[in-house]
């Protein structure tokens, strides 16, 4: 215990770095989210004095996000804490640096989470150890985050007539989570594309991808999407996820799948 300045240091800095690789989709889809996370526990520190203080009783949490390949900042990213008591759940939006600050309440663990499309996937825990009396958090704890998101993702969900390109009713909801995420990614550009089984002439199959592929762009454009950030394609029955052999394999490769174009 050290004393500097009329105030009791009572704790010291730790660091924990936390590296994580997992599978997200279905086996099929190989698409993978990299993780490092690295905590940085700051001091807390008691106040001198017999006299309550009015001093926080929470923390404040610096959260920084890059590319795990790049190293870049990535901007606009979301990333969730919730509360392992009350499940109630702060978050924060990176900034152009990659970076935001949020208050978070001691005394509790949080569940860390990158928000992707239409999901999101608890990655590690950061604890904010209780404080007591007069004691309070005199420098931010520190979450740096290294992430690389899949490149693409299958709308699920986004389903036609058949042997049409007519949207079902249930494919509105899941193109308007599109829109949102691209409202708030609105840097990225992506290709929508069309896939189908191999029932029928491929010839055929390609030309139906392609018009179904051109549907979902034609929807988002209708909601102010930059017509220079879609592009549009279909691969008729060329590029299977699946066997063709029974109802389960074919319907997962019917499908409109989004990259993301770098």
């Amino acid at each position: 215990m050290i004393c500097q300045d009329g105030i009791i240091i009572e704790n010291c800095i730790h660091h924990f770095s936390f590296i994580f690789s997992m599978n997200l989709n279905k086996p099929t889809m190989k698409n993978f989210y990299y993780l490092a996370v690295i905590f940085f526990t700051p001091l807390f520190i008691s106040a001198q004095g017999t006299q309550p203080m009015n001093l926080p009783k929470d923390a404040t949490v610096d959260v920084s996000i890059a590319d795990a390949k790049s190293g870049n900042m990535l901007n606009h990213e979301i990333v969730i804490f919730r509360s392992k008591i009350n499940n109630r759940e702060y978050q924060g939006l990176s900034d152009s640096a990659g970076k935001f600050a949020l208050r978070l309440p001691a005394g509790d663990k949080y569940e860390i989470f990158i928000l992707g499309f239409n999901d999101s996937t608890s990655y590690n825990v950061l604890d904010i150890p209780a404080l007591k009396g007069n004691q309070f958090y005199k420098n931010p704890f520190k979450v740096d985050i290294q992430f690389e998101a899949p490149k693409s993702f299958v709308l699920d969900n986004c389903t036609f007539e058949s042997g049409k390109a007519t949207l079902k009713p249930e494919a509105y909801g899941v193109l308007d989570d599109l829109v949102e995420y691209l409202k708030r990614k609105e840097d990225e550009r992506i290709e929508i594309g069309g896939h189908t089984d191999n029932v029928g002439k491929a010839e055929a199959n390609m030309i139906l991808s392609t018009n179904r592929a051109n549907t979902v762009r034609a929807y988002l454009l209708t909601k102010g999407i930059d017509p220079d950030r879609l592009y549009s394609k279909g691969y008729g029955m060329t590029v299977p996820i699946a066997e063709n052999d029974d109802e389960e394999g074919r319907q997962m490769n019917r499908r409109t799948e989004v990259k993301i174009i770098e």
